[in-house]
């Protein structure tokens, strides 16, 4: 195994550590990372471990954090062991994961269309995640593995119906975020439909799952969920290579032998498995994947969309947000509700700093 590493040199015998890059290489595996996304990724990954111990030991029973960290261990099985491992780790692990998840769909649709304000819940893909759970839950009243199909199915429907309206001789960024948000208001539509048509208790319930709620989460939908998304970022990080060239345009990646529309498709098809698969646990977190990969992009200071960090970054904004949430407000609410505050004050930022830019 053999490691290199390059960089930058602004004076002689100095490296600008900020852009440096190591490759790996053993045997006929290589890869390359820089430096700064490395250690943003790194620094993020232990804030967030920090505050979701924190997050354990909050709330109506307050736990020690060294009752927490034996419950974790398996050296407390009292009362402490159940108010930690069964009730609280779930959604702790639920917020880092999911969060997580939601980064990188916002820093793959970003990528693929090289604009700022794609992300799944802005172009319609989450939208489309919570019809397809919405019509399992109303009609046939499903299990969470038939709401976890049905939020797959609706957000793959959705993207393939952008796609293709957005489809001229290739998708331009632009166009397919429009098309995006004009299915998404549709879609809206279509929903509130249906819920104003479905049963009082079932509209309630699900009219608080719209916002993206993390209460009730338990083992079996935080394992579930975790399992499912770590294949999918695995699938993920095969495709960085691929997205990073498509970064360069479309006739650039062509020139480098790359396949652009299956490459794209199966980008897309990563992106709102990965939305849905948070969509089916918790609803329809908004913002976290528009905010996380421009924030981690901005802190590592790279000059596009890195998987890594955006993941990082996501992780640790849900968790916030699931901590404000539940503790920092006069009552508990649904952590889309603190996501949205947050995400659309970002959004009204990235506007005016998009709209700057570009006089």
């Amino acid at each position: 195994m053999s490691t290199q590493l390059s960089g930058s040199r602004h004076a002689p015998g100095r490296v600008d550590f900020g852009h440096a890059v190591v490759r790996v290489r053993a045997g006929r595996l290589r890869g390359r990372f820089a430096v700064r996304s490395a250690v943003t990724a790194a620094v993020l990954a232990g804030i967030s471990v920090v505050l979701a111990l924190v997050a354990l030991t909050l709330g109506d029973y307050p736990v020690p954090l060294t009752d927490v960290v034996l419950a974790l261990t398996g050296q407390e099985a009292g009362t402490a062991n159940l108010i930690v491992v069964e009730w609280r780790a779930p959604r702790a692990l639920a917020a880092l994961v999911f969060g997580a998840a939601l980064g990188v769909s916002g820093a793959i649709f970003q990528s693929l269309t090289r604009n700022p304000l794609a992300s799944p819940d802005i172009i319609g893909f989450s939208t489309g995640s919570f019809t397809g759970a919405l019509v399992v839950i109303i009609v046939i009243g499903g299990s969470y593995l038939q709401v976890a199909a049905g939020a797959l199915v609706g957000g793959i429907l959705t993207a393939a119906l952008v796609y293709m309206l957005a489809y001229r001789r290739g998708v331009q960024g632009f166009r397919f975020i429009i098309v995006g948000i004009g299915i998404s208001a549709m879609l809206a539509s279509l929903n509130t439909w249906m819920m104003l048509r479905a049963d009082l208790e079932v509209a309630m319930s699900a009219a608080v799952w719209n916002a993206g709620s993390l209460n009730g989460i338990t083992w079996a939908q935080a394992g579930a969920g975790s399992v499912a998304i770590a294949a999918l970022m695995l699938v993920a990080a095969a495709q960085s290579s691929g997205l990073r060239q498509i970064e360069l345009g479309d006739d650039a990646a062509k020139a480098l032998g790359v396949r652009i529309e299956p490459l794209r498709l199966g980008l897309i098809v990563t992106g709102v498995a990965l939305t849905a698969a948070v969509t089916a646990a918790a609803g329809p977190i908004s913002f976290i994947a528009l905010a996380a990969p421009q924030i981690a992009r901005r802190l590592a200071r790279t000059p596009g969309v890195t998987l890594i960090p955006a993941a990082t970054m996501g992780a640790l904004l849900l968790l916030v947000a699931d901590i404000l949430a539940q503790h920092a407000l006069p009552a508990s609410l649904p952590v889309g509700v603190v996501t949205v505050v947050i995400g659309g004050s970002y959004l009204v930022w990235l506007l005016i700093h998009e709209a700057r830019r570009r006089t």
